[in-house]
C-alpha cells in the first residue's frame, strides 16, 4: 500500500465504499472501518499500520491545505 487509491482498494475488496461529500468525514468513516477489519482479524498487523498511516497523512495534508 502505497497511497489513498490502494486504501480505496482494499476497503473495495471487502464490499466498503466511503463517499460523501466531506472529504474529512470520509477518512474518519475510512479509519474505522479499516480497525473494524483488524478487529475481526481481516487485516494483518502490516495493512492496518499501513492504512491508518496514509489515511492520518491525508488528513494532516487536508487539514494544513485548508489553514492557508
Amino acid at each position: 500500500m502505497k497511497s489513498m487509491i490502494d486504501v480505496y482498494e482494499l476497503l473495495k475488496q471487502y464490499g466498503t465504499y466511503i463517499y460523501t461529500t466531506d472529504r474529512i468525514g470520509d477518512l474518519m468513516l475510512m479509519e474505522d472501518e479499516v480497525r473494524e477489519l483488524y478487529k475481526a482479524n481481516v487485516l494483518a498487523p502490516r495493512d492496518f499500520q499501513t492504512a491508518l498511516l496514509l489515511i492520518r497523512q491525508e488528513a494532516s495534508r487536508l487539514e494544513r491545505e485548508s489553514k492557508e
